[in-house]
């Protein structure tokens, strides 16, 4: 790895998976939708658990949500995360919840409710991820 490249590791891309990270790829956020009953799922999954359809799509997310929940992990360390990293549920605007990672915000300062949105940060193997940060 050259000291340029992202310390973060590339996500584990599949048939279930990829147009998430072709999204991300191009700084948006897509959640995939059931066609016949519209019922949001994440992470993808090939069956809507709601009324058994296969019929699925990507649907774009206004990328606005909330912090439902927050932790910050401590041990093991994690070498390939900055010191601080922040794991959270985020609530969006949309409904569905997504785990990610919420930066710019000191650890005390997260409260449930803090409005936040979407950015991405770049991986090893040139993709980007889906983070959060607090909403201006």
């Amino acid at each position: 790895m050259s000291e340029s490249e992202p310390k973060r590791p590339a996500p584990n891309v599949d048939r279930d998976n990829a147009f998430y990270w072709e999204a991300a790829a191009k700084g948006e956020l897509h959640i995939l939708a059931c066609r016949p009953c519209g019922a949001l799922h994440h992470p993808p999954v090939p069956m809507c658990p709601d009324c058994l359809a296969t019929d699925m799509e990507p649907r774009r997310m206004s990328g606005r949500g909330t912090v439902y929940s927050w932790i910050k992990p401590v041990y093991p360390p994690l070498p390939m995360f900055d010191e601080g990293l922040v794991v959270a549920l985020v609530d969006l605007e949309e409904g569905p919840r997504v785990i990610t990672n919420l930066l710019d915000t000191p650890f005390d300062a997260i409260h449930q409710g803090m409005a936040v949105e979407v950015d991405f940060e770049p991986t090893q193997g040139g993709h980007k991820i889906p983070v959060f940060r607090p909403r201006a």
